[in-house]
């Protein structure tokens, strides 16, 4: 067929987008005068969109409507536009459109920012470019539906080398929808299937622009920190570690279909669905790792993936949740109340704070001022943080949180009760069962302690953006299995809502209304911390909870570890329960456990990596502090932080566990490359597609530090400057891609035992990989 002159092209465009009528735009290509006009095939439909509606107090709004002003053509060339000459059609104020054609084609829709999404009213503000497959065109003829899903059906069967009718199967399955509604116009769906439908359209919205956006700027494939080997940028950098900087740079131009499968890739890292972080205290590698006291954390350790050379950020436990929240710990090195010190620009915004003048809080142990010598504000202003970039992209979080007083709010402290009773734990493994040494007192009344629930243990407690989001109270829930559940009921120190549910994790998890990020964060009896619980026994006589503390005092030094084996079972329990849910045993949802402790505890030798904060002692002539980006693009020193060098110093080595429920996933594969909290929050940014490789600010805080951006500004990094190891100091995503040199020896913290390995890991698949 030969295509019309550019005229009569511009004027099908003209007749296509003016009249304001209801009808579909549309471009008919008629055969050149000179030949017989042949059959052909009409193909229209309407291309949907969404929106996120922002400041939903429960989970995100997400909008139905259309594209208008987008064209939908043939891509004869496959280069991801809509070029002058390719059939093409642009979408009415409805979202309609029509193509004559002389067969049947594979479709693109390419919108630019001059299109408009009516779920909106407003022009889109990047280009974006979505596809509909042949087998779909065919399927649907006269009313085919654009959409994002459609363009992940096309995605999917060529990640995967399967079939139209095998993917659409399997992205239904994935979201509980029927098939025969997959590919439909959601604007016409109801319910949970629109819910549902539109949800997944958002979060694909977002990777295929930011696909778009790759191709655009030519980005490289693949992602820098994604190649095998190490980073190419390195290469010539001086000051970055010699045995790091010498992988050639053999990328080329991402392609359009190579972008499509980038976005669903970051940096290495897959899209996941959902992930669980079981977050565990205070132990070190050598404390659990082939513990007998632990079997079923080492359990798990073999029957998934592992990374055995990962580091904290400080110590005690606020900095490190804290940074596991943002990527930074902002100078706190103590477990203080979350006002402290918060003055001026950083002055607590929480109306009202939960202290014990409001309404159901008498016994709360908040206090309404906090003050220390150190004047660290504790009070994160304006930062940015994980929390809110999942709300940001339209996605959800949760934290689920142990032996809380009933009714409670979660920014304050759990407080004793002795309304709430439970028996002395007579196994060493605790309430859960097992049948490991007798060592507690079955005759032993426990009333409920004070703080098994502490706000130091919750990541997102020390950002005033979080506390203030509008999700804050239906984003945090409880999590069951404690010692004191069956008694909760009695509390009396807080009035009990008559809808309150002791144990919203089990009920999410039946539900499936789960977060697409959640941390489980257990009580300090169960996650190895360790309180002491006094308890009555008889009139007289007292005795300390068997199993809430490093070691009981009824049991001799060389018996049992009770508070290992307590926080194992629990951790046996949690998974145990994941991997009961209809969630995990659908083959086609992407989900994973963590299981990791906030710190171990080294006490001396290199503590920390990927991140933290080297220099020992604050030079005052060159004082630590992070960096913000100017207008130009340029950094600076960023000095509103009081205190800030005090932070990020790093603690040793702890476990860091991964189970996927991908059946085909690699397992029993060790990453011993060296990762951190930033390490693992770059991760989860690149997991839920929250930030750009290309574009270092997009990564929040010292999650950013990576080698070369360490180097490429290390003259406002003086805290790098003379580093032994820059690879060691740097935060990498966890994904395998960096292969150890043969001759370089692993650094490792003093409260490692094993031998440092030298050279690479035997196996170099990717520890969150879905497939082998």
């Amino acid at each position: 067929m030969l295509y019309p002159t550019l005229s009569v092209l511009a004027a099908s465009l003209l007749a296509a987008c003016g009249g304001g009528g209801d009808g579909p735009g549309q471009i008919v290509f008629p055969p050149v005068a000179s030949q017989p006009a042949g059959p052909t095939t009409t193909v229209s439909g309407v291309f949907t969109a969404s929106a996120l509606k922002p400041g939903s107090s429960t989970d995100p709004v997400i909008n139905a409507g259309y594209y208008a002003g987008a064209t939908v053509c043939v891509d004869t060339n496959g280069n991801g536009r809509c070029d002058t000459g390719e059939p093409a059609a642009v979408t009415d104020a409805n979202g309609k459109f029509s193509l004559s054609l002389p067969a049947a084609s594979a479709l693109i829709a390419d919108i630019g920012t001059n299109a408009k999404n009516t779920a909106t009213n407003t022009n889109v503000p990047t280009r974006e470019v979505l596809r509909v497959m042949l087998d779909q065109v065919q399927e649907q003829g006269t009313a085919v539906v654009v959409s994002p899903l459609s363009s992940e059906v096309a995605r999917l069967v060529e990640a995967n080398s399967t079939s139209y009718a095998v993917e659409k199967q399997n992205l239904a399955t994935r979201l509980g929808v029927p098939v025969a509604s997959l590919l439909g116009d959601a604007n016409a769906a109801s319910g949970s299937v629109q819910t549902a439908l539109l949800s997944e359209a958002n979060a694909l919205n977002n990777r295929f622009a930011y696909a778009t956006t790759k191709l655009d700027r030519a980005d490289k494939f693949p992602d820098a920190l994604a190649t095998a080997g190490g980073d190419p940028r390195l290469t010539g950098m001086a000051g970055v570690t010699t045995a790091t900087a010498n992988v050639a740079d053999n990328r080329k131009a991402i392609t359009f279909l190579q972008s499509q499968q980038a976005a669903f890739t970051v940096e290495g890292v897959p899209r996941y669905d959902n992930i669980f972080i079981v977050m565990l205290e205070n132990k070190a590698t050598m404390s659990i790792l082939n513990s007998a006291y632990a079997p079923k954390i080492n359990g798990y350790l073999k029957a998934g993936n592992q990374l055995v050379s990962y580091y904290a950020t400080g110590n005690p436990s606020e900095p490190n949740y804290t940074a596991l929240g943002g990527a930074d710990d902002w100078g706190i090195t103590d477990d203080a109340q979350w006002n402290c010190d918060a003055t001026g620009a950083n002055a607590v915004q929480d109306t009202p704070t939960p202290d014990n003048t409001q309404p159901g809080l008498s016994k709360s142990p908040f206090a309404a001022t906090c003050t220390q010598a150190a004047a660290v504000n504790h009070n994160i202003v304006g930062r940015p943080n994980l929390f809110n970039a999942i709300t940001k992209a339209g996605l959800t979080w949760r934290t689920y949180s142990e032996s809380m007083n009933p009714g409670q709010d979660f920014r304050t402290d759990s407080v004793a009760d002795a309304a709430v009773t439970a028996k002395d734990n007579v196994y060493a493994p605790g309430a859960l069962g097992g049948n490991a040494t007798t060592i507690g007192d079955a005759t032993l009344t426990l009333p409920l302690p004070a703080g098994l629930y502490k706000t130091k243990h919750h990541p997102g407690m020390a950002y005033q953006n979080v506390r203030s989001a509008p999700e804050w109270k239906y984003s945090n829930r409880t999590m069951g299995g404690g010692q004191w559940d069956a008694m909760l009921k009695n509390s009396a120190d807080y009035t009990i809502p008559a809808t309150y549910d002791y144990d919203q994790l089990g009920t999410d998890l039946a539900s499936g209304n789960v977060g697409n990020l959640n941390f489980l964060v257990p009580d300090q009896c169960d996650d190895m911390h360790g309180i002491s619980v006094k308890g009555t026994n008889g009139a007289a006589a007292t005795g300390t909870a068997s199993d809430c503390s490093s070691v009981a005092n009824n049991v001799s030094a060389t018996a049992v570890s009770p508070i290992i084996t307590r926080g194992d079972n629990y951790v046996d329990f949690t998974v145990k329960r994941i991997q009961a849910s209809a969630l995990w045993k659908n083959p086609q949802k992407r989900v994973a456990i963590v299981l990791m402790f906030d710190e171990g505890n080294a006490t001396s030798g290199f503590n920390s990596c990927c991140g933290w904060n080297p220099l020992k002692g604050s030079d005052p002539a060159h004082p630590v502090r992070p960096l913000t980006q100017n207008a130009d693009g340029t950094w600076a020193i960023d000095a509103s932080i009081n205190n800030y060098q005090v932070g990020n110093r790093g603690h040793g080595e702890s476990i860091f566990g991964i189970l996927t429920n991908q059946a085909n996933a690699p397992k029993g594969v060790s990453d011993s490359d060296a990762y951190s909290h930033f390490s693992f929050v770059r991760t989860l940014q690149d997991m839920f597609q929250l930030a750009d490789p290309v574009v270092d600010n997009s990564y929040m805080n010292r999650s950013k530090y990576t080698e070369a951006f360490i180097s490429a500004n290390i003259m406002n990094l003086p805290d790098f400057a003379g580093s032994a190891d820059t690879h060691f100091d740097s935060v990498r995503p966890i994904n395998h891609a960096f292969v150890i040199p043969a001759g370089y020896t692993q650094k490792q913290s003093g409260d490692v035992s094993t031998t440092a390995q030298v050279g690479p890991d035997a196996n170099q698949l990717n520890v969150w990989s879905l497939k082998q």
